[in-house]
């Protein structure tokens, strides 16, 4: 099989610790220049596969343009957990009382949802699925890099875990635009 790299997105506009960023944040001056000091990139990668999401799309876009890599695909399955449109742009202190108490039960109960986000157990089945797209892609392409975001990248490093793999996420540091490899041991 083709190896694959995972990169998280560069810094973006309006980034706080603890919040959700609305889906419309695009990346900042630091952001950009985080995407430039991450090349080289590993060698033999033929291809670049990347979330929709405009911080993530401008990151492949800016890692395209310094390579002359092509972008393969673009696919929702990379894109950031769906928190609930009312915390979209808050931080924790700001969360609605229904949210922080839908947060206690998340991880015992990984199947509910709050509002119109995506569940704990809808998010690992995507990531289940994104596993499948990014070889299947590696397979017709060769060895790819794939542009996307920290909770989803980390469910997808710690997919074993289950549902529940979005607390090691959450706790986890995966700093804007670092790149690492994503073995078969991890799917």
């Amino acid at each position: 099989m083709a190896d694959i790299w995972l990169m998280r997105h560069g810094a973006y506009e309006g980034h706080r610790t603890g919040h959700h960023a609305p889906f419309s944040a695009i990346l900042t001056e630091e952001g950009h220049e985080q995407v430039r000091r991450a090349l080289p990139l590993p060698d033999n990668i033929t291809g670049i596969v990347t979330s929709p999401i405009p911080r993530a799309r401008q990151t492949a876009d800016r890692v395209a343009h310094l390579t002359g890599l092509p972008i393969v695909a673009t696919s929702e399955l990379l894109a950031e957990w769906r928190a609930p449109s009312s915390v979209l742009g808050r931080t924790s202190d700001a969360y609605p009382p229904g949210y922080q108490a839908w947060r206690t039960r998340r991880l015992a109960k990984p199947s509910l949802r709050f509002e119109d986000g995506e569940s704990l157990a809808d998010l690992h089945t995507r990531a289940a699925r994104c596993t499948c797209f990014l070889r299947r892609t590696a397979h017709l392409h060769g060895p790819l890099l794939a542009v996307s975001h920290k909770l989803i990248l980390g469910v997808l490093t710690h997919l074993n875990e289950g549902p529940t793999a979005f607390a090691t996420a959450a706790a986890a540091t995966w700093n804007f635009a670092e790149i690492r490899r994503f073995t078969s041991a991890n799917a």
